[in-house]
């Protein structure tokens, strides 16, 4: 049986809940989609992301191998029962946000690449959304 793990974004329901502001000029250096999947054919897990700027962001990120698969497990851990919490609560968060939950189980071993990517969307979600998980990085 083939485990699935999928973050979908949609940019379509981001793009309808966030209003944008435009001063006219032209911004070359901004990203209007990104779509990055990451396959892990060994054990059958998958993750999607697809988010405008992520690609960009990830770029200016610790590189793969910074930090170790324990301490990723363990944050995505933290993050992923956090989201599924508000994912379950509609009416104190924004269901726009947070639209399916995220099946992670813990003691299954996803691959370093499948927690990377996973754990740095979380840092970036966090960040672009303005929404504060317990263990995540401060903004700056």
């Amino acid at each position: 049986m083939k485990h699935v793990i999928i973050i979908l974004v949609t940019i379509i329901a981001f793009a309808s809940c966030k209003s944008t502001y435009s001063n006219g000029d032209s911004d070359s250096n901004e990203i209007s989609n990104d779509t990055i999947k990451i396959k892990n054919d060994s054990l059958e897990y998958e993750i999607m992301i697809i988010e405008p700027g992520f690609n960009n962001w990830l770029a200016t990120q610790p590189p793969r191998g910074y930090y170790g698969q324990s301490f990723l497990e363990s944050r995505n851990q933290q993050f992923v029962q956090q989201y599924n919490y508000r994912v379950q609560n509609p009416q104190q968060f924004d269901p726009l946000l947070y639209q399916q939950e995220i099946n992670y189980r813990m003691g299954v071993d996803y691959g370093y690449e499948v927690n990377y990517m996973l754990y740095n969307y979380f840092i970036y979600f966090q960040r672009q959304y303005k929404q504060n998980f317990i263990g995540g990085r401060r903004r700056n």
